[in-house]
């Protein structure tokens, strides 16, 4: 009875870690919080400058086509139109989606449910190693490669929103292929049970059964693959062409919010104009990461309910 009296009056050990292990976590918790909202704010405070004191129009700035922060039009504007970038940017991240989701969804039935055996064996190493290689040599393969190819087919310089959506299709394939394997993973195995019971094929349990109860995570899957796209640079800086102009078609030269930063940031000053503009870019690129994690949230929230 005094024991039990001791350890109810007296803090044990197991308590001491407790609280020891709960104020490491608080601190490593504050210390993310604290990281992420000095980012916002060191990013967001020198991204509105191009407004506040530069006094460059917000609507200009996001419908203008004339990129050149170093000079001015005959009006006397700054020429800081970002719409080729932005126009650019989402061009390659919604075609490369387009193309690596079926290949994605494709290659995770066949690890899921037509041979999960077979695909764990073969695809899961192929997988891991493309989502180890390099952004660069991407970039590399990308400008020795598929930019020879499309100027031999296509004509032109071969740069361009085309060279971009391959490489980066090559980029995303593996992110949506992880994503959708866990999708069909989660997947009740009664489902698939009750289905074949039922007298329904394969392909009628994947398409009718599958596919429609791993939806929401599908999704998910997809919107990580375009953030991972749109926030893609140097690989897309080396194919792209770097060229701040309209796009027409899909082979001329022309440029992302991503390249045109690290093509051009090194090299302005701090706090003029020209620099100013590039952290405006930077802001849409933050404000477009912010978008594709609450429409993930959104995604997984209505997953959640439905299932």
């Amino acid at each position: 009875m005094d024991e039990i009296q001791k350890k109810l009056v007296s803090p044990s050990k197991a308590s001491h870690e407790d609280i020891l292990g709960r104020i490491i976590s608080y601190t490593c918790i504050a210390a993310i919080i604290i990281l992420v909202v000095s980012i916002l704010y060191f990013i967001t405070s020198r991204g509105i400058a191009t407004f506040t004191n530069d006094h460059v129009n917000l609507w200009r700035f996001l419908s203008g086509t004339d990129w050149n922060p170093g000079s001015l039009d005959a009006k006397g504007n700054p020429q800081v139109g970002a719409l080729p970038m932005i126009v650019t940017s989402f061009s390659v991240t919604v075609l490369a989606a387009l193309v690596a989701t079926p290949f994605a969804i494709a290659v995770a039935l066949f690890m899921t449910d037509i041979a999960p055996k077979t695909g764990a064996r073969f695809l899961q190493p192929v997988i891991e190693l493309l989502v180890g290689i390099p952004s660069v040599v991407y970039g590399f393969i990308g400008l020795t490669v598929i930019v020879p190819a499309i100027r031999q087919l296509f004509g032109g310089t071969g740069s361009g929103i085309l060279a971009g959506t391959i490489v980066l299709f090559v980029m995303v394939l593996p992110t949506i292929t992880s994503l959708s394997v866990d999708a069909l993973k989660a997947v009740p195995g009664y489902f698939r049970s009750a289905s074949l019971a039922l007298g329904a094929t394969r392909f009628q349990t994947i398409y009718k059964v599958l596919l429609r109860a791993a939806m929401p995570r599908l999704l998910t899957a997809i919107i990580f693959g375009m953030a991972r796209a749109f926030g893609e640079a140097l690989a897309v800086q080396m194919v792209i062409g770097n060229a701040a102009l309209m796009p027409h078609n899909l082979i001329t030269p022309t440029s992302t919010l991503t390249s045109q930063l690290t093509t051009n940031i090194g090299n302005t000053i701090m706090g003029t104009l020209p620099n100013n503009a590039l952290w405006s870019l930077a802001l849409i690129l933050l404000l477009m990461s912010l978008v594709f994690n609450l429409l993930i949230r959104f995604i997984g929230k209505r997953g959640t309910i439905n299932s």
